[in-house]
């Protein structure tokens, strides 16, 4: 939950993290998520209106996600925001998570547009042409799984729990980032992605090694203390050329780009913000990221749409529903 003066900036952004719960099945359950939704929802309202020192009668515009995600969160969300809208006679916008992600950026930085946007997450991978506020096309989207997909799947197969992304990254720290198993790149001209690929090499490859037994789905490799660590290096050295070969043809095909950005729960990846920052350098462009609570789900980046959308009056009828 998220409270965003047009002239104050972001006043709270609460949230109540369900990872701990999730934890357990080694992702995501969509029917505990709807019903934590319902049990803390009005709870963390209450915190970040108390945190902001306003009420709902302070409130001018309710922002609501209301595509894409589980349908059973979103649910609970919408008809939350548009019960207080029609409780309190406030005007309501139905935004798009997708997008909350791209302009995440924009809520601490002044971004010159034109600008590539490229938006990586556990449902997404998306990249944008970022025109102006509100105004961007999509250049290239996820084909099958996402990049966090790919880290929260093969963390998975060996054993590393969830989420991946984190225990990835440390691991393949203790490697120095070495690409010790050359896992295939993707070399097409388009801008679009694709990890299942990655994540079917790194099994075939554990096969190989007599790491991995498929009958069984089990990981055998417990006897090398080092292989879980050079699979993480040389998987995140894998999605950073990815990343890189994506943006490299991006700009060959829109060189008006100005900027480079980097968003979503993937970017919080420390050694991908530092690998990314010296592309865009090498090319004279500047680089932004969200500030760390800016890039994973978060209720700020919704705001932040919410208020630029409101200055443009592009609100939505109280019939707002799930887009699918």
């Amino acid at each position: 939950m998220a409270i965003y003066d047009t002239t104050l900036g972001m006043q709270a952004n609460l949230l109540f993290s369900q990872t701990a719960i999730h934890q357990a099945y080694g992702g995501v359950v969509p029917e505990l998520a709807s019903r934590y939704h319902l049990e803390k929802i009005q709870g963390v309202l209450n915190d970040a209106l108390t945190k902001a020192q306003v009420t709902l009668d302070d409130i001018d515009v309710i922002g609501i996600t209301n595509r894409p995600g589980l349908p059973g969160a979103l649910l609970v969300g919408v008809c939350f925001g548009k019960t207080i809208a029609w409780a309190k006679n406030k005007r309501i916008i139905g935004i798009d998570h997708l997008e909350g992600h791209a302009f995440s950026a924009n809520i601490d930085n002044n971004i010159p547009f034109p600008f590539l946007c490229i938006t990586a997450s556990g449902g997404h991978t998306s990249l944008y042409l970022v025109h102006d506020f509100g105004v961007y096309e999509t250049i290239g989207s996820t084909l099958d799984d996402a990049a966090g997909e790919a880290f929260d799947k093969i963390a998975k197969l060996v054993n590393l729990g969830y989420p991946g992304g984190p225990v990835v990254e440390k691991l393949a720290a203790s490697q120095e980032f070495v690409d010790f198993f050359k896992y295939p790149r993707t070399h097409g001209q388009t801008l679009d992605f694709s990890f299942s690929g990655l994540k079917t090499a790194v099994l075939y490859d554990l096969v190989k090694r007599g790491a991995y037994d498929m009958p069984t789905k089990t990981y055998l490799g417990n006897d090398d203390p080092d292989l879980k660590a050079k699979i993480a290096s040389s998987l995140l050295v894998c999605i950073k050329d990815i990343f890189e070969q994506k943006l490299a043809l991006a700009l060959k095909k829109h060189p008006e780009a100005r900027a480079i950005s980097f968003v979503g729960g993937v970017s919080c990846n420390k050694y991908l913000r530092k690998a990314l920052g010296e592309f865009s350098a090498r090319r004279g462009m500047q680089f932004f990221v969200p500030a760390p609570q800016y890039c994973t789900d978060n209720a700020g980046m919704i705001a932040y749409v919410a208020h630029y959308k409101a200055q443009q009056g592009l609100f939505d009828d109280i019939d707002l529903d799930l887009v699918r």
